[in-house]
């Protein structure tokens, strides 16, 4: 079977993978670029046209390169390293990028002269070395300390477009995070960001208006408004993942009735069975009904009826959070339901016009272990901004709670973990002492970047951090992003979240080794071939021209 390929490859005219290793390393240095004028509190903003259209106006590197279209697959491959750390950690979505480019631009002075293999080993034992060179600096720290959590998240969303707003999204961000935070023993404490904090974005007002709720808000209205009660003290709340209607049949069903009184005794059926469910639940007596799925004309009656309020079509995702909330059970069936399923932990039940919109409060829980973040603001640009920000700031609340440990920003780390390493490459031996050493002065362009996008002498700046750095006295001299001067970062508050760190190192090296192991990019999409030609189309090896002439970035 294979044989034909196997003789098709190698009658290919095959050239050294250098050239194709030219082409990756060109490749991610331009995605590198793309960010890099990003990166400190004195970044530039870029204004993206997303592919429906939108316009999209942020300085975080993940948003920026979700947006791009890329035609290298090195510069795809790239991408996903921002996208690996946003999910992982949340934060140092533009830094992993920049040291992932930096890590392969230095590796092309020598990619000709030695081995990938051998480059590969240097990068992974510099990567170790940094890592223990961060363990040694980290500093414990009590995740209880509001005002350390405080200038921790301040320090990581200075860096952000809402770094002018100060407290207000660090206090949002530590309230949400401290709220759903839940004990998984040995005293670690667990946060899940993606399923029990929604931000609900509402236009209109001012940021300041912006606050975290003690419980979750939906965009819904009660079933019949003019029937049922909108406000609702202290709620005995049912939630229900099953429909309160009769249940239509799956296939097209036909029923033959020979006399009229048959087809009243079909309605009264059905009429029984709605009854039958709604009396179920109404036996619990609560106040307030949630449904994922439908609700009939005839169950929003007998509702009503009993003084009974009901929200129907409501996303699962939002069901789970007002279980979380309020202390409730979702059901699958009404003939299941127990006293225990019902959620008696809310304070409130509350129905709001904001705007042109309805929304349904459902707040002042007890001890809520899901909460909505309510954002106001001018436009729906900034909101989306302000949320990205905010997504950015609750990711470093959750890396501390679960990891309490911090290092120290504004290039400092970088600049120690280089200066570490280049005292170390000299009783490396052997041919891998070159990338190692590389790779310690790839470490260095973090606060090169810093200091070029803060507009100072760089030279002048690096070298004089270099100095500091070079024996080894303090770890935490680095820069002040916003004037350039030299600092102790200790004094100015200025941390980074130790996982944030350790997870960009660890990423972006990796990632480097990868990509420096290429040594043929083969294209598996079928070129669309001539109306007169016909037979599948052959494999194709990338050669040495098609490496100089591919395209990067589009124009």
């Amino acid at each position: 079977m294979h044989a034909p390929v196997l003789v098709l490859k190698d009658s290919l005219k095959r050239e050294s993978g250098a050239k194709v290793r030219y082409a990756i390393i060109q490749a991610a240095k331009a995605v590198a670029d793309v960010v890099r004028t990003t990166l400190g509190p004195r970044s530039m903003l870029k204004m993206l046209l997303d592919s429906q259209g939108g316009i999209v106006v942020t300085n975080d590197g993940n948003a920026i390169l979700r947006e791009l279209d890329l035609a290298h697959p090195a510069a795809k491959s790239m991408i996903e390293l921002s996208r690996t750390q946003d999910e992982e950690v949340g934060d140092g979505t533009t830094s992993v990028i920049i040291l992932a480019g930096e890590m392969l631009h230095v590796a092309d002075a020598f990619i000709d002269k030695i081995h990938p293999s051998v480059i590969c080993r240097a990068y992974t034992k510099a990567l170790e070395d940094a890592i223990a060179v961060l363990d040694k600096i980290a500093m414990p720290i009590d995740a209880q300390d509001r005002g350390i959590m405080l200038g921790l998240v301040k320090s990581c969303i200075g860096t952000k477009f809402t770094g002018q707003f100060g407290d207000l999204i660090a206090d949002l961000a530590i309230d949400a995070t401290t709220t759903v935070g839940v004990e998984i023993g040995q005293g670690l404490r667990d946060v899940d960001i993606k399923n029990y904090i929604k931000v609900e974005k509402v236009p209109g007002g001012q940021l300041e208006d912006s606050r975290v709720l003690k419980g979750v808000m939906i965009n819904k209205d009660v079933v019949a408004p003019g029937k049922m009660k909108r406000k609702i003290v202290n709620p005995r709340i049912i939630l229900l993942d099953c429909p309160l209607e009769y249940k239509k049949g799956e296939n097209q069903t036909n029923a033959e009735l020979l006399k009229e009184e048959d087809w009243s005794l079909l309605l009264k059926m059905e009429e029984e069975y709605i009854e039958e469910l709604c009396m179920q639940i109404l036996k619990f007596k609560p106040d307030l009904v949630i449904t994922e799925k439908g609700l009939s004309d005839l169950a929003c009656h007998y509702f009503s009826k009993h003084g009974v309020s009901a929200i129907r079509r409501l996303r699962k995702t939002d069901n789970n959070r007002i279980a979380k909330a309020c202390g409730a059970v979702i059901v699958n069936r009404p003939d299941e339901l127990q006293e225990s399923d019902v959620g008696t932990g809310a304070g409130l039940f509350e129905v709001k016009k904001i705007g042109d919109e309805y929304f349904a409060f459902i707040v002042d829980c007890k001890d809520p272990k899901a909460c909505t973040i309510l954002l106001r603001g001018a436009s729906k640009d900034l909101l989306n901004e302000v949320e990205r920000n905010l997504q950015d700031a609750m990711s470093v609340a959750r890396n501390i709670i679960k990891n309490p440990k911090l290092v120290p920003g504004g290039g400092a780390t970088e600049l120690t973990v280089s200066a570490a390493l280049k005292q170390k490459s000299s009783s490396i031996e052997g041919i891998e002492k070159w990338p190692y050493e590389a790779a310690a002065i790839a470490f260095e362009a973090i606060p090169r970047t810093l200091a070029q996008n803060c507009g100072v002498n760089v030279i002048r700046t690096m070298t004089a951090l270099q100095g500091k750095h070079a024996n080894g006295e303090n770890a935490w001299i680095g820069i002040d992003g916003n004037t350039g001067s030299i600092t102790d970062m200790k004094e100015r508050k200025i941390w980074d979240a130790y996982n944030v760190k350790a997870q960009a190192f660890k990423t972006a090296i990796e990632a480097a080794c990868m990509l420096l192991r290429i040594d043929d990019v083969v294209s598996g999409i079928k070129k669309k071939q001539a109306s007169g030609a016909s037979g599948p189309s052959k494999p194709k090896v990338e050669t040495e021209a098609d490496a100089d002439s591919e395209q990067i970035l589009p124009d």
